[in-house]
């Protein structure tokens, strides 16, 4: 899903809300809202929270336990909530499933490896996602004001993903065991981009891609 997209998505849900709380002159009851629209509104951003969120970001758990009724007062809540995402989004601190999508690239070149491991072709998708996984490593680390270069001689160089892994995990951005696994990713990527397509399967490259979006998707904070 596109950052545009997920812009105007967000944008027709807040609308729909407001075309919700605008059903409560309907009922003998003042605080209820038509069912129906209620339904369609709560269902809709339900779906598009854990689509861009995930289930266990703060913005779906809130509006999936506080927007459960069909009246005024949790629409509210849950255009709050909508509103609150849409800030995420606009500010450029949004963090799909799919990774980083502050810089929409991410997402695309992400989208591209899935479309190539669906068509089979497993070495061009393994050296996209360890390319996505390796400048993830790196805005982890300008994040947490870990050093991306290193001196060589009095020349600034680019740290290698290798050591850009070993300084996050050391700095506690993530586990060990989380940098063995980014680790093995690194060496499957390395396989694919020096031709070695014989030393791993379409399977192992299937298990990096989801391995490294959901990755990304659970250290983005």
């Amino acid at each position: 899903m596109k950052i545009e997209d997920i812009k105007t998505r967000i944008n027709d849900l807040i609308t729909l809300a407001g075309n919700v709380l605008g059903t409560h002159h309907r009922s003998n009851d003042p605080h209820l809202v038509d069912t129906e629209a209620f339904a369609e509104f709560r269902t809709s951003s339900l779906s598009f929270l854990e689509k861009v969120f995930g289930k266990e970001h703060p913005f779906y758990r809130d509006f999936d336990q506080q927007v459960k009724d069909i009246d005024r007062y949790m629409t509210e809540q849950g255009r709050g909530i909508l509103k609150g995402a849409k800030q995420e989004i606009d500010g450029g601190w949004l963090f799909t499933v799919k990774g980083l999508v502050s810089a929409e690239i991410f997402s695309d070149f992400l989208e591209m490896a899935e479309y190539l491991l669906q068509e089979g072709y497993k070495d061009p998708a393994a050296v996209m996602t360890g390319s996505v996984l390796e400048e993830y490593l790196r805005q982890l680390c300008r994040r947490d004001g870990i050093a991306v270069e290193v001196d060589k001689g009095g020349k600034l160089s680019p740290k290698k993903a290798d050591l850009l892994n070993a300084d996050l995990a050391n700095a506690g951005v993530y586990n060990k065991l989380d940098q063995k696994t980014v680790t093995s990713w690194l060496d499957l990527r390395n396989k694919a981009a020096h031709g070695k397509y014989a030393e791993y399967t379409k399977e192992q490259v299937d298990f990096m891609y989801q391995g490294v979006t959901n990755f990304i998707s659970r250290t983005t904070s």
